[in-house]
């Protein structure tokens, strides 16, 4: 009799159920012709997001000098110019070598914490997060520690919770900025705060800021990294989500502040850099073109563009269902409505979101899969188009109504 192979224990915490089972149950249902809703992560192309023909072209026309290895850290001028970027952006005392590009964002994050985090050690998370952030720190040999975000004032994070959490294993505190999944931004005066806890404790700031760029009315994004240039920050970005090119997982992050106290770290991330050799050579050639025309980081968020009427229209919608509020998102492609449990009758999240996969073919991801301790959110996507999204809005009501307390 052969032997079942098991995979390791390591992975015994480790959690991403955006795609998880409830993904495995939709493909089951395209697999037998359904046609599903995909309202369950933040993917521009499919819903007519196209990337701008500029950049494109000139990916095209670099085929031929992307056939080779180049420096595990990244193209030259792709760094160089999201070292301008940043520069622009107010943050000083940085240079190509302060930056790394890698396969996404998420390959990154996974970067940066194996090189950090020995067995036992402490990351503040905020809750809800993205729950990769977790799952990498778990994986790592890490513990995830999750701060409280606060619905009440806007999703933003309690500075109280924070500095109850802190302890002498406490290494990194981790901002997600604007925050996936509520689509909060965070204002100078919270992140200032959020800075003195660092400082006063002696722990880096991991600031995941993807979304930076994705903001609506008159909403200011400001990059933790111009605020703290005293406390070492690793600031995370990419081209998935503002210049619309997901599929080919570019992102960056940027180490800024008093780098000298992170040689070591610095080394350990040199070392596990270099040993993928390097990232997607090609789709690096995309940064330079990308951050050099500032027009393409607007056209996503153009005032009463698509993007904030189906927005609008979105939250609109959920807060005119019985029993649903929703804070409005400042920034990202998400809202995080949540389900009155004194109005909804739901023990886990998780049944309710296959209710509405399986009856109406619409494809949602349950709040606790955001390390959030209830059962009564969950997060829906705004990128199709505005009659797509009041259709399945409504059809969410009217799964909904089942689970009316009675």
């Amino acid at each position: 009799m052969l032997k079942q192979i098991v995979q390791s224990k390591k992975l015994n915490d480790v959690c991403y159920d955006i795609r998880g089972p409830i993904l495995e149950k939709a493909n089951a249902l395209q697999n037998e012709g359904h046609k599903i809703l995909p309202l369950n992560i933040g993917n521009p192309a499919p819903f007519g997001f196209e990337a701008s023909d500029e950049i494109i072209s000139h990916v095209r026309n670099q085929l031929n000098e992307a056939q080779g290895y180049i420096d595990s850290q990244g193209l030259p001028e792709a760094r160089r110019a999201i070292m301008e970027e940043y520069v622009a952006q107010g943050i000083s005392d940085i240079s190509i070598d302060d930056i790394f590009v890698g396969n996404g964002v998420s390959e990154l994050i996974s970067i940066s914490m194996q090189a950090l985090l020995d067995e036992g050690d402490e990351i503040l998370i905020p809750s809800p997060d993205y729950p990769l952030w977790t799952a990498s720190v778990t994986l790592s040999g890490g513990q995830p520690i999750h701060y409280h975000c606060d619905e009440q004032a806007d999703w933003y994070p309690s500075i109280s919770d924070i500095k109850s959490k802190i302890n002498n294993k406490t290494r990194a505190i981790v901002i997600i900025n604007p925050n996936n999944p509520t689509g909060a931004v965070y204002d100078k005066q919270i992140l200032i705060e959020l800075i003195e806890v660092a400082r006063t404790n002696n722990l880096i700031i991991f600031s995941d800021e993807i979304y930076g760029k994705i903001t609506f009315e008159n909403t200011n994004f400001i990059p933790v990294a111009a605020l703290s240039e005293d406390v070492f920050t690793v600031t995370f970005s990419g081209l998935s989500k503002t210049y619309k090119l997901a599929g080919f997982r570019c992102g960056w992050m940027v180490m800024s502040g008093p780098k000298k106290t992170a040689n070591n770290y610095i080394e350990g991330l040199n070392i596990l850099s270099n040993m993928r050799l390097c990232s997607n050579v090609i789709a690096q050639f995309a940064v330079e073109p990308a951050l050099k025309n500032r027009s393409l980081g607007q056209q996503l968020t153009l005032p009463n563009g698509r993007l904030e009427n189906q927005r609008n229209i979105t939250w609109n919608a959920l807060n005119n269902i019985p029993g649903i509020s929703c804070v409005k998102p400042g920034g990202t492609f998400y809202l995080f409505p949540r389900l009155d449990p004194k109005f909804y009758d739901i023990d886990n999240d998780e049944d309710l979101v296959l209710d509405v996969l399986s009856s109406e073919k619409i494809l949602l991801v349950q709040g606790s899969a955001f390390n959030i301790p209830d059962n009564h959110h969950f997060r829906i996507v705004f990128l199709p188009s505005a009659d797509q999204l009041a259709d399945a809005v409504t059809k969410i009501g009217g799964v909904l109504e089942k689970y009316q307390s009675r």
